[in-house]
């Protein structure tokens, strides 16, 4: 076989393998995803945990990809990294925690960036993520941004940020106190 054609199966052969790795749930180091974000430092993540934002995330609508961090520490926080701008990673919590008894209001054309046509499919929390974006107020509280969730649907691995059309809630909803100064991470 010559070396044009060895080179063509080693190349066929490396993908066979890393598939059926996937399959089993054991990924190789090579096929790692690295971001080196500004605020987390350098992360590794599986390229099958990178979701997609069709619209991006209001204000930055051109990054569209997105990976969740979760880092022990700063539980329930949940940091949602950009993968293609490492300068771009917002804080975020589960609205359950923030407000377990929040209730959704999704435009029709907010499901369908995340592939859902039916509002009742939003009562099925196994098959989505809802967070709320966190920032830091000048008082040193948190505030959270319960006008505008982002849903994330887990098989697709699509998401939104869906403003609300009511004013039900705010976008500064106070949630308690922002922390330590000097805390080892902070997202802007």
């Amino acid at each position: 076989m010559g070396s044009a054609a060895q080179s063509a199966c080693d190349f066929r052969d490396q993908f066979a393998l890393r598939d059926a790795c996937s399959a089993f749930g054991l990924l190789l180091d090579r096929w790692m995803v690295r971001i080196h974000s500004r605020q987390l430092g350098e992360i590794e993540v599986n390229p099958e945990q990178i979701l997609d934002f069709p619209n991006g995330v209001p204000g930055f609508e051109r990054q569209r990809r997105f990976v969740l961090v979760e880092r022990a520490a700063f539980a329930p926080i949940v940091f949602l990294q950009c993968v293609d701008a490492p300068e771009v990673c917002f804080f975020t919590a589960p609205l359950a925690a923030i407000d377990p008894r929040y209730e959704l209001a999704v435009t029709p054309e907010d499901l369908s960036v995340i592939g859902l046509c039916d509002p009742l499919q939003l009562a099925n929390r196994d098959e989505l993520i809802y967070l709320a974006v966190l920032a830091a107020a000048e008082n040193g509280l948190w505030a959270a941004n319960l006008l505008a969730p982002i849903l994330i649907e887990r098989r697709s691995r699509r998401g939104v940020q869906a403003v609300r059309v009511d004013s039900r809630y705010s976008h500064r909803h106070p949630i308690g106190p922002a922390g330590k100064p000097g805390s080892e991470a902070s997202c802007s």
